[in-house]
């Protein structure tokens, strides 16, 4: 049995529904991630100096933390976006037969 702290969600978010699909496929093909959720948001921030307001997906990436580095640089490898936001952060707790899935069909 493992402990929920051996396991997170990694976040990213893409510019279009197409480009999220990709970057989640290849997490999943890769088993790199167990489940890549898609989630159509709205994202405000500043990028070289000025105000941006524009639509993007995030994912949320479940997989266990000693795959966020290696998830990490396939996101980077194949992200649209000169500096992405790719962030990771662990589960303090979780149901313990959705862990072991977890851990069952990643590598």
């Amino acid at each position: 049995m493992s402990n929920a702290s051996d396991y997170g969600v990694l976040l990213t978010t893409a510019p279009s529904r197409d480009e999220a699909v990709k970057i989640a496929k290849l997490l999943i093909d890769e088993k790199l991630a167990a489940c890549v959720q898609l989630i159509p948001i709205e994202s405000f921030y500043v990028w070289e100096g000025k105000t941006q307001n524009e639509a993007e997906v995030l994912l949320l990436a479940k997989t266990r933390t000693d795959l966020f580095e290696p998830a990490m640089t396939r996101i980077k490898d194949i992200h649209p976006y000169s500096v992405p936001e790719i962030v990771g952060t662990q589960f303090l707790a979780g149901f313990q037969p959705y862990l072991d899935w977890i851990s069952e069909v990643t590598r």
